[in-house]
């Protein structure tokens, strides 16, 4: 009976040991899997000490997790990136060698403290060149009819007023039979002169009847009047009173005409510039000693005289911009024989929209100055000072825009003349040039203004970078108006008047920051387009 009951008491401890068994390892193989809770902490701490003392544990639990997937470099950059995100300065710092300064062109002119001064807020208008009208272009025409005999200016050539262009020989009928009259009625008048003084002394002798006499003095009288109106048919032809003397002495008929610049502004010695026909017949006869007042010096001429060339300065340079006239040609009166171009002065006509035109008249009623861009970006050339000289009163009905126009004076940047003595000039502006011009809107005072290249835009900040020593210092600005040329800075207390900060390379500071930081460097950063 013991015995029976000794083996069932051995079965049900063996039956109560295999259950335990088997728990305990379903136990341990869930604390593996998932963890020991709230031992965990304690385990780790105590795993984590082990490790240190045993370097083959870490180097263990190190390829441990890698095998989980951690990736120790993506750890280092998760790191930078943490560093950037609170503000480490390193982040911010960027140094820049004297070498580097010079490439970014970095002079003392562009390393300069902050001022606070005004600024202009404007409104930029599309622009371009144009002729003042009446002035830049001059037509040259033909008097009256005649045949070219010579061209002494060529086209692209620079010369000044009353320089010689070319020369024709006159066969304008009513000119030679104006002449013509009046040469004959000068002779009738000398004949006449001739008897009146034949039968002056006859007639005090009482030799001769004094009707005699009347009548030749009545005779000289008619013709005298004749004269006088001739003289004035002459004149309406173009001849001056000097030309007009000038047959009378020589009693010869003006054949050629010179035709020579004009003057834009001075009119006062314009006439029509004729002269004498030489006869190879004639050519044993003294020439006068008197200066031919028809005669105009000729561009080579100019250049072999002893004396230089004087009755106009530099200030009209005219260009002959059109020759329509060659050698051997028959022109009528009025035909054009060249264009001449004077560009010292041209005008800006801008276009600006219908709901614009109040800017226009405040500016135009304010007399305010104009300033003009001419380019794009840190590359423009800013015109300052210019002058709003008139607004059109009508609106454009094609294009709705209102057209206004600025004064341009223009500048000689080159002369420079041929081998042959041709001269040739370049004017700084030119018509068809397109620019930008920039109407006052309202002024501030004050401000913190600087050159476009000094703030660099990266998404939604923008920064400027600070000296430091050798080092520039990137700072987190806010943009209050931006436009072609300047920004205006808050001034929040981010930078201080004072402080020196670089004018210009923002850009390229910037996309040197980011490579250093290890970001990718975006090489449209800064940009607008």
């Amino acid at each position: 009976m013991k015995s029976a009951y000794g083996r069932i008491t051995r079965w049900l401890l063996a039956m109560l040991a295999t259950s335990l068994i088997v728990y305990a390892g379903g136990f341990l193989h869930g604390r593996f899997t998932k963890g020991w809770g709230p031992l965990d902490p304690w385990l780790a701490t105590a795993e984590e000490d082990h490790s240190d003392r045993d370097p083959e544990l870490h180097d263990h639990s190190s390829h441990d997790h890698a095998s989980h997937g951690l990736d120790a470099h993506a750890d280092e950059h998760a790191h930078a990136g943490d560093e950037h995100a609170h503000g480490s300065s390193s982040a911010n710092s960027l140094a820049v060698s004297e070498t580097a300064r010079k490439n970014l062109g970095l002079t003392d002119e562009y390393l300069q403290p902050i001022e606070l001064r005004s600024f202009t807020r404007t409104l930029s208008v599309p622009s371009i060149i144009v002729d003042s009208p009446g002035r830049t272009r001059l037509l040259v025409s033909a008097p009256m009819t005649g045949i070219i005999t010579h061209v002494h200016a060529l086209t692209g050539e620079a010369i000044q007023p009353g320089d010689l262009i070319l020369e024709m020989r006159l066969t304008h009928e009513d000119l030679v039979t104006a002449q013509k009259e009046y040469l004959q009625t000068l002779g009738d008048r000398d004949i006449e002169l001739k008897q009146i003084a034949r039968i002056e002394g006859l007639a005090n002798a009482g030799a001769l009847s004094n009707k005699t006499l009347l009548d030749r003095q009545f005779t000289r009288d008619k013709l005298e009047s004749h004269l006088s109106s001739q003289r004035e048919a002459l004149r309406l032809h173009g001849l001056s009173d000097n030309q007009i003397a000038a047959i009378d002495k020589d009693r010869r008929l003006l054949t050629e005409i010179r035709i020579v610049a004009p003057h834009p502004d001075d009119h006062s010695e314009e006439e029509l510039h004729l002269s004498l026909k030489e006869n190879p017949l004639l050519s044993n006869v003294q020439p006068s000693s008197e200066p031919n007042p028809f005669r105009v010096v000729s561009a080579s001429e100019a250049n072999n005289a002893v004396q230089p060339h004087t009755g106009n300065d530099d200030s009209h340079l005219l260009v002959l911009q059109d020759l329509h006239a060659q050698k051997g040609q028959i022109v009528n009166a009025g035909d054009s024989l060249c264009v001449l171009a004077d560009y010292k002065e041209l005008l800006i006509e801008g276009q600006a929209f219908e709901t614009e035109a109040h800017v226009i008249a405040k500016t135009k009623l304010a007399n305010w100055p104009v300033a003009a861009l001419i380019g794009e970006n840190s590359q423009a050339i800013r015109l300052e000072n210019l002058e709003l000289s008139r607004v059109d009163n009508e609106i454009d009905p094609a294009t709705r825009t209102l057209k206004f126009y600025v004064s341009l004076q223009n500048e000689l940047i080159e002369e420079k003349p041929t081998p042959d003595g041709l001269r040739h000039v370049t004017w700084k502006y030119r018509t068809g040039q397109r620019l930008q011009l920039l109407l006052p809107v309202e002024q501030w005072t004050e401000q913190i203004v600087l050159p476009i290249d000094a703030v660099v835009r990266e998404g939604i900040e923008s920064y400027l970078f600070q000296q430091n020593g050798d080092h520039f210092e990137r700072v987190s600005v806010h943009e209050v108006y931006r436009d072609q040329t300047n920004v205006v800075i808050a001034n929040d207390g981010t930078v201080y008047p004072g402080e020196v900060v670089a004018l210009r390379g923002a850009h390229q500071m910037q996309m040197a920051l980011k490579n250093q930081s290890g970001g990718g460097i975006d090489p449209h950063a800064g940009h607008s387009h």
